[in-house]
């Protein structure tokens, strides 16, 4: 019995990553228990087992007296047998959840174990992560046996389980592809400063390096593209932006809008909100399909970012100074300069925090700029906002044309299987993979 109980908790040791002495720990519980329940007529603190790790031996003492285990009897026994059962699982469970609970955000590799209902078990080992269909990249199929790359998203304890929940969709996922494939990311040599990701479709970059010598977009980019064409692979054919990274909010954002050639960017500090100026040519392309570019830009910058063409600009200009002074107090002067502050509506002045209003445009009184918010949000209720304000889409769905490709890279490098697929983009239809480029 001895011998067995030894090579029983080493082999759950072994199999189950179970510290041994957490078992032993269980075991004592459970026989102080079965003491116990046998001997109820016993001070329970008299009742003291103790247990040998190296040899497996039991002594079981009630009042410095020694008691045999069998006699126990056999519902204590039975309840011996449940109680270290459950300390295992417990053991087991706490285990699996220090070993995992640890690691969310990693890279896992995995073997397709079994699909149920979209929901895709994943071997991880000694463990099972479930990836489901939610954190699956839209279109992408799943084949038992074959290998599958996530992330890990959440750990938690569920019952006597562990759940180990994967992602694929997350957009860890794609900055834990790039450190893997790029040796400067993984070496720390060149930085992931910010990425925006629609899974499936597209994601945006944003990298810079440390060394002066070191290209960091290029280094992404690889020899004709080699390096990102693993994680283009990885992800399905899913488009990759590679935006160079600025300090400078009028040097990040047409650098993030590109393709798109970018005329201007106005700054609204008041309102973190960033007013870019392009061409009528470029408009479409700013915007990208359904809005795509833009969306993503804006949250690679962390920016609102609102693409206007100068025709639109001076139309929205020229009716907030109208709107502005249509209330009590304010003159043209004024109402030049809440635009000049990037405010154009009366949306925007009703979002206002007093005090930066007072702070920000000279002359403004406290009780002059409670007036001003208060009287916009009057307004604002009353007013029945057009479909595309704010939005940065051009009326009648304009901002779902398809993206021309054929405008200039810039600091945005973009990766594809073949230069032809940049010109089969129609609208409506999936983003292709973006074109393989020299460093």
């Amino acid at each position: 019995m001895s011998v067995e109980l030894v090579r029983l908790i080493e082999s759950i040791q072994r199999d189950k990553n179970v510290d041994k002495h957490v078992l032993f720990d269980a075991i004592k519980t459970a026989l102080a228990n079965a003491a116990r329940k046998h001997y109820p007529d016993v001070e329970p603190e008299s009742i003291v087992v103790e247990v040998n790790e190296e040899t497996g031996d039991i002594l079981t003492t009630k009042g410095g007296e020694v008691v045999k285990e069998s006699d126990f009897g056999r519902i204590a026994a039975q309840t011996a047998k449940q109680v270290i059962i459950q300390k295992i699982r417990e053991a087991e469970r706490d285990s699996q959840f220090n070993e995992f609970h640890d690691r969310v955000g990693e890279l896992l590799s995995g073997t397709v174990q079994r699909i149920e209902g979209g929901v895709v078990s994943v071997n991880l080992g000694k463990s099972d992560g479930m990836l489901p269909r939610s954190e699956q990249i839209p279109g992408e199929t799943f084949d038992i046996g074959k290998p599958v790359r996530a992330v890990i998203t959440e750990v938690k304890k569920a019952g006597q389980r562990v759940k180990i929940v994967l992602s694929r969709r997350h957009p860890d996922f794609v900055r834990r592809l790039f450190e893997r494939e790029i040796p400067e990311i993984s070496e720390g040599v060149i930085s992931i400063r910010a990425l925006a990701r629609e899974a499936g479709f597209r994601s945006k970059v944003a990298v810079s390096s440390l060394d002066n010598k070191i290209d960091a977009v290029g280094a992404c980019v690889g020899v004709r593209g080699t390096r990102i064409k693993n994680i283009v692979d990885e992800l399905g054919g899913e488009r990759i932006d590679i935006v160079r990274w600025n300090e400078s909010l009028q040097v990040l954002i047409p650098n993030a809008l590109q393709p798109a050639e970018i005329e201007e960017v106005m700054l609204c500090h008041l309102l973190g909100r960033a007013v870019v100026l392009v061409r009528d040519d470029q408009l479409s392309l700013a915007i990208g399909r359904k809005g795509q570019n833009v969306r993503l830009a804006t949250k690679l910058v962390g920016w609102d970012i609102e693409i206007r063409t100068a025709e639109e600009l001076d139309g929205d200009i020229e009716r907030a100074v109208a709107d502005f002074m249509k209330i009590p107090g304010v003159d043209q002067e004024l109402a030049e300069r809440l635009v000049e502050q990037g405010v154009l509506g009366y949306d925007d002045l009703s979002v206002m925090e007093v005090e930066s209003l007072v702070a920000t445009i000279e002359g403004l009184t406290e009780e002059l700029a409670e007036h001003l918010v208060q009287s916009a949000e009057t307004l604002s209720e009353q007013e029945t906002p057009e479909s595309s304000e704010g939005t940065g889409e051009p009326e009648g769905g304009e901002g779902e044309s398809a993206e021309s490709e054929s405008g200039p890279i810039g600091e945005t490098e973009e990766v594809a299987e073949s230069a032809q697929a940049d010109s089969a983009e129609t609208e409506g239809s999936r983003p292709v993979d973006p074109m393989l480029s020299d460093s």
